[in-house]
Parts: structure tokens; C-alpha cells; sequence
């Protein structure tokens, strides 16, 4: 009887992870604006009221200014002062003249601000220290090392932007590649010299798109998906209820492809002073010995890291005996802008992060970087709206979706701030479902060519487990009240014709509420908006052309057009004051620590996420991943944890 007593407790463990797995795909990695039950929401909730920004209306045909970065050197009393600055600084901030700059590109790279303590690569940190040593005297170059990346393709073309513009003033940047596919070697290529080990692991084969489906396992375990999903591109149900790729998720996965691969031939292409056709025929010659790597050009050489510091001795003019000075990434974020003279002007831009999966409300076991809550993002929202000093505001997003009621307030908050004030939506890796959804309320959207948005849909399911509970002798008996009370109880049945039926009306009803809203949001008629709806998730390039952006770059674009619509000159200086600042919590300070209690934490914190939105398909949409030959390990979480039922049988 224990022993009977301890597989049914594991049996349920399972089936609560089936549960939260499922709103998983539903919220986040299909870019779903729905999770699990949130179309139910919908039914009873009032209409909102729209109100149009006041400022300026959406159109895709204006033309905005480009952000494009104008280096000007110090010169001057200002110069003089700088010096002066620089003198007179913290300890941490003072650093001898000939330094190099060393980056770690590894890994995932988040696009919120990490605090000292946080682990790992955050944007907007990387990109201000390339902006902060491009007009610092005492940086002579910049050294990277790049290894392994797990981010999307917007943040990729945002750090090479950085490399282009930090060369413009003259200074070099190195690059040293161990190991090499494509978003590595599509920023090295915008190095001034490519470096690699004799031993280097590259492997420039192509791009591939996966696209996982677990019907046949369900059916295995007698586990019956009922889905309903309105728009034929909402192709989430489909890893659930299909066994193949239909032609419509087949389609739309084809134009992503093509897009990334062909954007990433043209950029290779111009950097390496090749014809496209030869970067491709060298691609489908699967050559992974450096050797010929640096034979073609695409190597300025074969040398081991300590090599290299010797010709960037040479080169500083260094003595052999002597170290290269150097300061690391994490070190110089230390240094201030206002110390180099780069405080910029009076007129402030705030501009609010939000990354990660949707809620409305945090859990009491949500860590600081466990996504975007929707009632802690609009009060900062109201923060700039109840504010006098700030001309205009940013909304940077980098999300999958999520909470569909979170959603919604989200953009009525933005559109009530858009009707005070220039609003500027900054799309980074992926801004689809809920992503998108806040990304609408704003007056103007900026996207990277290869962000991934849209998703304009909804999809919405429950599992039935009768044949896993026969299989497993498990027995469930309900009492209710209400015709409809066991619709989201009895997981034991298949609905019955009028609760599928229901099911069906409140996921087209969120659907259409979704649809309308984008439709006003981005002045077009329903059925225009009809057309580049149903689902499909677009490239930003595409989905500028098809109306749904209105400008294709990065966030010192979003800085330009937010300065024009709030009637800044657009050479004057303006602060852009981050919102989102992070103040280091106990636990991340431990972790600094290396504290090993704090590290388990981490890691069951970590585990708890993972039911709620996965690294792995965050950027990558409906289980999609973009990856290489020898791409990331194909571990899928759901798979995980139907091998983790098994293993409780």
C-alpha cells in the first residue's frame, strides 16, 4: 500500500507538470497571446474605451530619422574638462591610457539591465560600454572573445551595430573565435580581425528550423489534446493535436528561414568583400577545417589567444615583458558616462523594459528576472504618464507573450500615456502575441529586420487524461453545480458537445478582441488587419511592409523618432533615463558569493520557470528553433518531463 500510495502521488506530480507544460506552450513559446483558460477571461470582462494618442497616429509611410551614430571627437575646453574628470574619479573608474577593452560574448544575453551581482551578459550594458569606450581616451581598442550564443538574431544585429559604430572613431576591434556558426561569425565579421585556434570548433553549414510535435507520445501515454486555436497560422495546437507540419506552419516557417539566411548572406557578403553567391557555395561545401577558412578569407589568421595578445602588444606598442593593460566588461560598466563627458542633455526620454514571459501578478516565487509582471510594469507606465519631466517615452520589449489579461491592461496603459505624450515602441529578439499586443498601443514601432513579431492569435486547450487514468488504475468522481462548472475540472472526459462549443466562442471572441484592437491600434480597417493576422508570425522587416512597424532598427532609432515627435532638434543631446534600474536582492548578492544553499535556490527557481516559459523556445516561437548543424542540445522541456512520468510508473 506505500508503495501504491508513493506512484500515486508521483502520478499526480506528473500530471500537474502536464498541466503547467501545457500552459507553457500555450503562453510563451508559441508567442500565444492566451494562456491556459485566459479566453475564458475574456467573457466577462466590460469593453475598454480607445483613445488615440493625440500626439501623432501610426503610418508605416512616414519617414522617420535614421538613429544612424555620427561620431565627433572631444575637442576643446570640453576635452580639458574631461581629463579633468577622469583625474578626479573613483578608484574603480580610473584606468591607464593604451587599456584594452576585453567582452565575453557567451551565452545567453539578457535585454534587461543586470545589477552588479546578476550573472551573466545584459544588452544594454554591452552596448553602453562600446558607446562609453568609443569616446573614452584612455580605451585603444576593444578585444573579443566570442563564443557560443543562445540569443535571438535582433540582439545579434544590435552588438555588431555597436562594433560598426565603436570603429568609426578610428579605434580597433579584435576578434578571437574558439568556437564558430553563424550569429558568431555574423559579429566577428564586423571586426577588423578574425582570430581562431588551430583546434577551433566552426561550423558554417546553413540555418535549419525545427518544429517538435508530440502527438504520438501523448498517444502513447493516453493523454487527448483538445485545442482550439483560431487563425491558421496559430500553430501551437499543432504540437499537440498533429503528428506532421501542415502547409500553412510550413509556409510561414519557410519565410522566416529564408529571411534570416538571406539577411545573414548579404551581411557576410559586404563585410568580407565577397560575392553572395560565393558565401553560399562556400556554405554548401561543409568546410569546418580552419585551415581553409583562412584560405578563403574568411580568418585573418590561425593563432591561440596568448598570440594574439602579443600582436596586440605590438601593436599598444607594449614591451614583451610587460602586461597588456586591460579592463574587463563587467569592470567597466563601472565607469560613468558623466565621468567621460557623456552625460547627455536636459530633456529626459525614459524608456521601460519589459522582457520575459507575461503575468499580471507576481508570484511569491518569482525571482526579479522571471519576466514581465503586468502590474509592476504599469506603474512605472504611470510614473511617465503622471510625470511632467519626461518628453517622450520608450517601451523596449523583448517577449513571447503570455498572460492575455495581462496584455490588455498593459496597452491601455500605453495608449493612455501615448495620448499625453510621444510613445516609442523598440522591438528586440521577438515582440509576438502579448509582445506585440503592448507594442500596439504606442504611436510609432521600431523593429529590427529580423525581429520576430505578429502572432496575432489565439489558441487555448485542456488535456484529457481518461485513458492515462484507466492505464494507471487512477480514478477521479466530480460533484457539481452549473452547466458549465466542469469545463475546466474534469480533465478525466473529452467535453461534451455544448461545453466544446462554448470553448469555441470564447476563443473566438479573445481572438477578435485581439484582432480589433490591432486593427485601431494600427489604422487599418478589420478586414486588412485580417490578412496579417490569423497567427502568423513575421520577420520585422516584412512585418514593416505589411503595416504592423513602422521603422526597421535599434533602439537609437526608437531615441531619433522619439526626439522628432516630441519636437527635440535632433542634434541636440537628450538623457535616456532607464526605469528598470535593478537594486541587487539578497539572493543574487549570495549567489556573487558563491553561497551554495543560495545556488540550490537558483536552481529550483530556475526549474519553476522553465514550467512557465522555456530559454530554449523563448525567441524562437511554437517550439521553433533556429539553429545549426551543431546547434544547442535538442532537449525539449516537455520531453523532459514526460520521460520524468515515466520514470514514476
Amino acid at each position: 500500500m506505500r508503495q501504491t500510495h508513493g506512484n500515486m502521488s508521483r502520478t499526480r506530480i506528473a500530471i500537474q507538470r502536464f498541466r503547467h507544460t501545457y500552459t507553457a506552450l500555450s503562453s510563451s513559446a508559441a508567442l500565444t497571446r492566451s494562456q491556459f483558460q485566459c479566453s475564458q477571461q475574456h467573457l466577462t470582462r466590460a469593453p475598454l474605451l480607445f483613445h488615440a494618442p493625440r500626439h501623432y497616429s501610426s503610418s508605416p509611410k512616414q519617414d522617420y530619422p535614421t538613429g544612424d551614430f555620427d561620431f565627433k571627437p572631444i575637442t576643446g575646453w570640453k576635452k580639458f574638462t574631461v581629463n579633468l574628470k577622469m583625474l578626479t574619479a573613483f578608484p574603480w573608474e580610473r584606468l591607464r591610457y593604451g587599456t584594452l577593452l576585453t567582452i565575453k560574448l557567451r551565452g545567453q544575453i539578457s535585454d534587461q539591465l543586470n545589477s552588479r551581482f546578476s550573472p551573466g551578459l545584459s544588452l544594454p550594458q554591452i552596448c553602453d560600454n562600446f558607446f562609453k569606450a568609443t569616446y573614452d581616451p584612455r580605451i585603444s581598442g576593444i578585444y573579443l572573445h566570442i563564443d557560443i550564443l543562445n540569443c535571438g538574431w535582433a540582439k545579434v544585429e544590435e552588438i555588431r551595430r555597436h562594433i560598426l559604430n565603436f570603429r568609426k572613431s578610428g579605434k580597433f576591434v579584435v576578434a578571437y573565435v574558439p568556437s564558430c556558426r553563424e550569429k558568431e561569425y555574423y559579429i566577428a565579421c564586423a571586426c577588423e580581425e578574425i582570430y581562431a585556434p588551430p583546434s577551433a570548433y566552426f561550423s558554417l553549414f546553413g540555418l535549419t528550423v525545427q518544429a517538435p510535435f508530440l502527438r504520438g507520445v501523448l498517444e502513447n501515454l493516453g493523454i487527448e489534446p483538445e485545442v482550439e486555436r483560431i487563425g491558421k497560422y496559430k500553430s501551437v495546437g499543432d504540437q499537440l493535436t498533429r503528428k506532421t507540419m501542415s502547409e500553412d506552419h510550413h509556409e510561414m516557417l519557410t519565410a522566416l528561414l529564408d529571411n534570416i539566411y538571406t539577411n545573414w548572406l548579404d551581411k557576410v557578403s559586404s563585410a568580407r568583400g565577397k560575392k553572395r553567391e560565393d558565401i553560399e557555395n562556400f556554405i554548401n561545401k561543409g568546410v569546418y577545417q580552419v585551415e581553409r577558412l583562412k584560405e578563403e578569407g574568411f580568418l585573418t589568421d590561425i593563432i591561440y589567444d596568448d598570440e594574439v595578445i602579443t600582436r596586440l602588444k605590438e601593436r599598444l606598442q607594449v614591451k614583451t615583458d610587460k602586461n597588456l593593460p586591460m579592463v574587463d566588461n563587467r569592470k567597466y560598466s563601472g565607469v560613468r558616462k558623466s565621468t567621460l563627458g557623456l552625460s547627455g542633455g536636459k530633456e529626459l526620454i525614459a524608456i521601460i523594459r519589459a522582457s520575459g514571459s507575461i503575468r499580471r501578478i507576481e508570484s511569491s516565487l518569482s525571482t526579479r528576472s522571471s519576466g514581465i509582471i503586468g502590474e509592476k510594469l504599469i506603474e512605472k507606465i504611470r510614473k511617465v504618464r503622471e510625470s511632467n519631466k519626461y518628453k517622450a517615452a520608450i517601451i523596449r520589449i523583448d517577449s513571447p507573450g503570455g498572460d492575455a489579461l495581462a496584455s490588455d491592461l498593459m496597452w491601455r496603459e500605453i495608449r493612455l500615456l501615448a495620448a499625453s505624450k510621444p510613445v516609442i515602441a523598440s522591438m528586440s529578439d521577438v515582440a509576438a502575441s502579448g509582445g506585440y499586443y503592448m507594442a500596439m498601443g504606442a504611436g510609432v514601432i521600431v523593429a529590427e529586420s529580423l525581429t520576430l513579431t505578429g502572432s496575432i492569435g489565439v489558441v487555448t486547450g485542456k488535456f484529457n487524461l481518461g485513458k492515462l487514468y484507466e492505464k494507471i488504475g487512477f480514478n477521479k468522481e466530480i460533484i457539481s453545480r452549473g452547466r458549465y462548472a466542469e469545463l475546466r475540472a474534469a480533465e478525466q472526459r473529452s467535453l461534451r458537445p455544448d461545453e466544446a462549443e462554448l470553448f469555441s466562442k470564447s476563443a473566438q471572441h479573445a481572438y477578435k478582441q485581439f484582432r480589433d484592437k490591432a486593427a485601431l491600434s494600427r489604422s487599418m480597417t478589420v478586414d486588412k488587419m485580417e490578412e496579417v493576422a490569423q497567427g502568423r508570425v513575421w520577420t520585422g522587416k516584412d512585418a514593416a511592409s505589411h503595416g504592423l512597424v513602422d521603422a526597421i532598427g535599434g533602439l537609437s532609432r526608437a531615441v531619433a523618432i522619439a526626439k522628432l515627435k516630441a519636437n527635440i532638434p535632433l542634434d541636440r543631446q537628450v538623457t535616456v533615463l532607464e526605469l528598470s534600474r535593478p537594486s541587487p536582492s539578497l539572493p543574487e548578492i549570495l549567489r556573487g558569493l558563491g553561497n551554495s544553499l543560495v545556488g540550490v535556490d537558483r536552481t529550483f527557481n530556475e526549474l519553476l520557470q522553465d514550467l512557465t516559459f522555456s530559454h530554449e523556445v523563448q525567441a524562437r516561437m511554437d517550439g521553433i528553433m533556429f539553429e545549426k548543424l551543431e546547434g544547442y542540445p535538442y532537449a525539449n522541456p516537455i520531453l523532459a518531463l514526460i520521460k520524468d512520468y515515466l520514470s514514476s510508473l
